[in-house]
């Protein structure tokens, strides 16, 4: 089972594959080490060398090596690390001080193939000898999650804990319902409760929550221009001001709250962009579906509850858990239908579940959202997640509102199962080159004339 407490991760920008992975393997290798380390140096290969420096992961590696997570630094705090890095060579290893240059210890390879997962990285840690005293090859493999080279290697299964109900597949899932009489929502809650007490789970649904709709407040008044080189303007702010501005002038079109919802999409990818502190839901690059869909539920639907949003978020973990075990959530592995597709899945059957859909409409709902994401490529402009990243979550939103309520008005019957589609998916993802997932070689980011 994929846990709550693992989809919904709290992290800093832009990329939970390329920062939030990387920067808690770091932070894991660092906890291990001994006194006797003089120097460090970190190898990214495969998709991490070739967007590494756009999506941040070179800085992600050093914060986590200085012992900072991502769920808790403040921007500040991060920005002093590296600034001590960068000019002083002197990092904090375990409250040591050793040298570390970022520009020698920091290697980007793009030549050596990253073996068994795109997202490879490799650790070591050397004496004043130069000798070795430990090395670790991890895979950051979509969503935050990390996992050792070695186990990938072996293609060894890790063992979950027993749950009352487990499932591997949404036919086993819609099973379930109809044996047990319970919801998703109810099925995913009694599975999360059985691992920890359930006042940890409502607090992590809370936070997940208070952190979705935080991002979206912060995005829309924000101004400036986003890091990199393309110096990408925000627009949430902007978007912001002309729709309240219409609003006061009774200027209001039929299609006025689709624009508010690409409105808190855009903000929320902007904040990540920025490197800002978000959920990822289920990436980084595609954080901003699940906070737009359910700001619009709050916000647009007049039956709205808080219990609501519990349901939308179980139920969208119970989507995306299917997605991680079955197939994939990173960009790097099955392009941007991993990343989009998946949280525009996850958001409409979120969303189906809150407006009182029943388990067939949500399974629908989900289908729907990513039957027609299918083979989304993953080519970020510069290696940045910027274009066009930011805009399409604006549309994997709008699509996901749209794919729940024709679930809704449907009964649940359907030809293409949600099985089926991400079967699909996954097959989609092993054909598609790998110009096209997350290494900026193909798509946009090489037709993209500015750059």
């Amino acid at each position: 089972m994929v846990s709550l407490f693992d989809l919904f991760k709290i992290g800093i920008g832009p990329s939970s594959s390329h920062t939030v992975g990387p920067m808690r393997a770091a932070g894991d290798f660092a906890a291990t080490l001994p006194g006797t380390v003089a120097r460090l140096r970190v190898t990214l290969y495969g998709s991490l060398a070739w967007t590494g420096k756009g999506h941040a992961t070179d800085r992600a590696v050093i914060l986590g090596l200085a012992g900072l997570r991502p769920d808790t630094v403040e921007k500040t705090q991060a920005d002093a690390c590296i600034e001590r890095a960068t000019a002083e060579h002197r990092l904090s290893l375990n409250g040591a001080d050793i040298t570390f240059d970022p520009q020698v210890d920091v290697v980007f390879d793009y030549e050596t193939p990253a073996t068994f997962h795109p997202n490879t990285m490799q650790f070591e840690a050397l004496d004043a000898a130069g000798a070795q005293l430990a090395c670790q090859r991890v895979c950051s493999v979509g969503g935050g999650f990390v996992v050792a080279e070695e186990q990938l290697a072996q293609q060894a299964v890790p063992d979950e804990p027993p749950v009352p109900f487990d499932f591997v597949c949404a036919r086993d899932l819609l099973v379930l319902t109809r044996q047990t009489g319970l919801s998703i929502a109810e099925v995913v809650l009694a599975n999360e409760v059985a691992l920890r007490p359930g006042h940890e789970v409502s607090a992590h649904i809370s936070r997940i929550i208070e952190e979705m709709m935080g991002a979206v407040e912060r995005g829309m008044h924000h101004e400036g221009v986003l890091p990199g080189k393309l110096a990408v303007r925000r627009r949430a702010p902007g978007l912001r001001k002309r729709l309240e501005a219409d609003r006061f002038r009774n200027l209001r079109t039929a299609h006025e709250v689709m624009d508010w919802v690409s409105l808190f999409a855009i903000a929320v990818n902007e904040e990540n962009a920025a490197g800002g502190r978000l959920v990822t839901a289920p990436t980084n690059g595609a954080a901003g579906v699940l906070p737009a869909v359910l700001r619009y539920y709050r916000t647009f639907c007049p039956d709205a509850t808080k219990e609501g949003e519990q349901r939308f978020i179980l139920t969208a973990t119970a989507i995306g858990g299917l997605f991680k075990r079955n197939a994939s959530i990173s960009g790097a592995e099955v392009g941007c239908q991993g990343e989009v597709g998946v949280a525009c899945s996850m958001a409409a059957g979120g969303l189906a579940a809150a407006l009182g859909g029943g388990p067939e409409q949500i399974e629908n709902a989900a289908e729907i959202g990513m039957e027609h994401h299918l083979g989304m490529t993953c080519d970020p402009v510069g290696g940045l997640v910027q274009i066009p990243c930011i805009e399409r979550n604006a549309f994997g939103a709008v699509k996901a509102i749209n794919a729940a309520s024709l679930a809704l008005r449907g009964d649940g019957s359907h030809h293409v199962s949600l099985d089926q589609v991400i079967a699909t998916m996954k097959e989609t993802g092993a054909d598609m080159s790998s110009r096209y997932k997350e290494t900026s070689q193909g798509g946009l980011a090489v037709c993209f004339p500015e750059c």
